[in-house]
């Protein structure tokens, strides 16, 4: 299937935010060589952290607007598309129906906030739906 402007734009989203892996030092001393303490020592693997614990680890996440929450919906619909891997980085899979289902969302969405949008949600909302429903139509045919 031809990546459309919609899969350029995430795939150019997804590359901004920084992945990886976090590296955590779990050593009971600290770099001068004292003994750390054992509140400082985090849980062994497995173990849930704390909700006090975990909040100065969390990871940066986009701010939480209009656009953020349509290109997440978006995303979504793309994966079931088979354009895109899931998370784990598995070989995309095909799941028409929950591709349509989270497009009506978008749909929905367009609807209900007709009148109430900026020009440039309203577009973004518009294109996206548009190439969503170009590639699921293409994806049905193949």
């Amino acid at each position: 299937m031809k990546a459309g402007p919609l899969v350029r734009r995430l795939d150019s989203v997804m590359s901004e935010q920084k992945s990886g892996f976090t590296v955590t030092d779990r050593r009971s001393f600290s770099s001068s060589g004292d003994t750390k303490e054992p509140s400082d020592t985090p849980p062994p693997p497995g173990v849930a952290p704390s909700a006090k614990e975990s909040e100065g680890r969390q990871r940066a996440l986009p701010p939480v607007d209009f656009g953020t929450f349509v290109l997440s919906l978006g995303s979504s619909a793309l994966m079931h598309l088979g354009a895109l891997p899931d998370q784990e980085g598995a070989a995309p899979r095909k799941d028409l129906a929950l591709a349509k289902h989270t497009v009506d969302i978008l749909s929905m969405l367009q609807e209900k906030t007709k009148g109430n949008l900026t020009a440039q949600e309203d577009k973004l909302l518009e294109s996206l739906l548009y190439d969503l429903r170009i590639q699921f139509v293409q994806a049905s045919k193949g």
